[in-house]
């Protein structure tokens, strides 16, 4: 496994971590979620991510159920949390600095843990004041409950004003973002945030790196597998976006991105993880698994890196016709 710093922090977080979206306390039983988390910090994963948001908070309660079983030393992994959508009532989301410590606490019941290594506000929150929330963050590491914090789907320009507040007032700045990222998704992280990582040292700790299992090419006919998470209730958004017309446009690009995958020896699903891994503004890039076979497969995608040459990034840009025009890399 390789290990990256989080931004400019000291904190080393795992290039692949495991997240538990969509299937923990919902798709997957609890012994499936016990033996995904078990290989991934066999691997080497460090980093396991989590909100409050997340089946309604069951996902963080098995998450925690299975750090008290498995016994394993504080020092050896991170866990997060996010805060935004923790209910229905007024004060059971959004950013306020009530909703982020209430939620904070109820964060650190369910994953039976002191502390989160990392707490994101889950998305930006335009009825509440920047400075508030960025105080009550804060104020929760001051109090050591939380050791890092950051955004989650926020704009650059967002971010900055985070990070000013915070240097206006002596508080604590933001040091990572979570910003969905994968070859169909790019302008947030090559061209959005190219400021910040030098500027202010940002993390990010990306998401959805097979955009949403469109980049594992089994959505290619247009339907959806049977027990596949978009069949799942309340999931109509991502059925849609798997096989509405957006996807149909998409799923082209995806078969030769597969051709491409076949040349190189290894797998779309594989080739896509390690195409977000090849830039060390990258942080993380965050997995999500319903089988243990599912997550040992990507996990072979640190093996594919040395094999996305300038040559083959050319390729693969040339295959999406979408790499912003500014990108730095």
């Amino acid at each position: 496994m390789e290990y990256r710093r989080l931004g400019k922090s000291g904190l080393q977080v795992s290039a692949l971590s495991f997240g538990a979206w969509v299937t923990f306390g919902s798709q997957v039983g609890d012994t499936t979620a016990e033996e995904c988390m078990k290989t991934a910090y066999d691997a080497g994963i460090n980093f396991f991510d989590n909100a409050e948001a997340y089946a309604g908070g069951k996902a963080e309660i098995v998450m925690g159920n299975i750090l008290k079983k498995m016994g394993w030393a504080r020092d050896t992994f991170v866990v997060s949390s996010k805060v935004f959508w923790g209910g229905t009532l007024p004060n059971q989301k959004g950013l306020s600095r009530k909703h982020v410590i209430e939620a904070c606490h109820a964060a650190l019941q369910r994953l039976q843990v002191d502390y989160l290594d990392l707490y994101f506000c889950h998305r930006p929150d335009l009825n509440t004041p920047v400075e508030e929330t960025v105080r009550a963050m804060s104020d929760l590491i001051q109090q050591g409950k939380v050791l890092y914090w950051g955004t989650s789907e926020w704009s650059a320009q967002e971010i900055m004003e985070a990070y000013s507040v915070a240097r206006q007032y002596n508080l604590v700045p933001p040091t990572m973002e979570q910003p969905q990222y994968n070859m169909f998704h790019r302008n947030k992280v090559e061209l959005d945030y190219h400021k910040l990582y030098k500027e202010i040292g940002l993390g990010t700790t990306i998401w959805s790196p097979l955009a949403s299992g469109l980049l594992t090419g089994k959505y290619n006919e247009g339907k959806v597998p049977e027990g596949a998470r978009a069949n799942l209730e309340g999931m109509e958004w991502l059925k849609e976006r798997l096989t509405g017309e957006e996807a149909k446009i998409k799923i082209p690009k995806v078969e030769q991105l597969s051709e491409l995958a076949k040349e190189l020896g290894t797998s779309l699903n594989r080739l896509a993880i390690a195409w977000c891994l090849r830039t060390e503004n990258v942080s993380t890039v965050i997995l999500g698994a319903s089988k243990v076979e599912q997550l040992t497969d990507n996990l072979q995608a640190l093996e594919i890196v040395p094999k996305i040459t300038p040559e083959i990034i050319e390729r693969i840009d040339k295959i999406l016709q979408n790499k912003p025009k500014l990108a730095i890399f």
